[in-house]
């Protein structure tokens, strides 16, 4: 058992849907209200405008990514905004549900503070791969002024193949002989996925390709020491405290030493032991939640392995 799958078979504390900064509602909740959004305009320019296509050929490339550099360049934002935009009802459930299917496993990993980076990562892959395909591929070329970009796919094939990269070892409905590894449920989600746009332009193709290629280097980064993720929540961290100017700076964290034992001047303090108490695994998955797993101690990690050998 790896140590990733012995965490969350133990960890008794998960984020709860409702908790704040929920990084897994708060993806899902963005890409309801855009559909919502576009779903609430659609009916009001239906009825306002007779003309067939209008809608269409108006307002939704507000929103939708174009593959024309020169259309994009005049809506640069929907470079971002296409990876939350659904058009169809089957499309926003399907995606939403293999989110949350791989998006929880991931979010009880890592913590709180990966989820959202590896989704605009997959998002940002398919973009500027859908653009490349049409421009490098001389079949897609004649279609390019009419090609667009939209839906949560490479995004969410990223955070697919991140967490199963992440966790191979991890099985669902354990009781089943052993469990259901991971891998079976992603090969599933993959022939769904290509499925899904088989006779479409072969840039969708890729697009999704490029996200699932995105999703794996973030974790093989991360298990060299390199976290994507750190400038994206710095960035937010920062723009978050811009709108908050009475909010004090928080100091540094101090060290366990300094905060559990008082000054004793000389004296040398007691020796602290790795004593497993209720207490200190809940402090071990608090950091867990806040950082990730992979940023544990050794001893921090010795606990929580002996903890999930016991019955505490």
């Amino acid at each position: 058992m790896s140590e990733s799958e012995r965490y969350i078979g133990y960890r008794r504390h998960k984020i709860s849907f409702g908790a704040d900064g929920n990084a897994l509602m708060i993806l899902i909740s963005i890409n309801l209200i855009f559909f919502i959004t576009v779903w609430f305009l659609q009916i009001i320019y239906y009825i306002i405008q007779s003309a067939p296509g209008s809608f269409e050929s108006n307002v939704l490339p507000l929103f939708i990514m174009p593959a024309n550099l020169s259309a994009l360049a005049e809506k640069p934002w929907t470079f971002f905004t296409n990876m939350f935009v659904h058009i169809r009802i089957i499309t926003v459930i399907t995606n939403m549900l293999w989110l949350w299917a791989f998006g929880s496993i991931l979010q009880s990993i890592t913590g709180n503070r990966k989820l959202i980076p590896v989704y605009i990562y997959g998002g940002i892959a398919g973009a500027v791969a859908f653009t490349a395909a049409n421009y490098l591929l001389p079949p897609l070329k004649p279609t390019i002024s009419f090609s667009f970009l939209h839906g949560a796919n490479a995004a969410t094939m990223a955070i697919a193949i991140a967490t199963t990269a992440l966790a191979p070892d991890y099985r669902f409905f354990k009781m089943l002989n052993g469990g259901i590894p991971i891998w079976v449920l992603t090969l599933l989600y993959v022939i769904i996925d290509f499925a899904g746009i088989a006779g479409l332009s072969a840039a969708y193709n890729i697009s999704h390709l490029a996200g699932a290629f995105i999703g794996f280097m973030f974790v093989f980064s991360l298990r060299k020491g390199s976290d994507w993720s750190v400038w994206m929540n710095n960035f937010y961290d920062w723009f978050i405290n811009l709108f908050n100017p009475n909010k004090k700076k928080v100091p540094a964290k101090r060290r366990i030493k300094e905060k559990v034992f008082y000054k004793t001047g000389n004296q040398k303090p007691f020796i602290k032991r790795s004593n497993i108490t209720q207490q200190r695994i809940d402090e071990i998955l608090d950091k867990i939640n806040q950082k990730g797993y992979h940023l544990l101690t050794d001893e921090e990690k010795n606990i929580l392995k002996r903890a999930g050998e016991t019955d505490l």
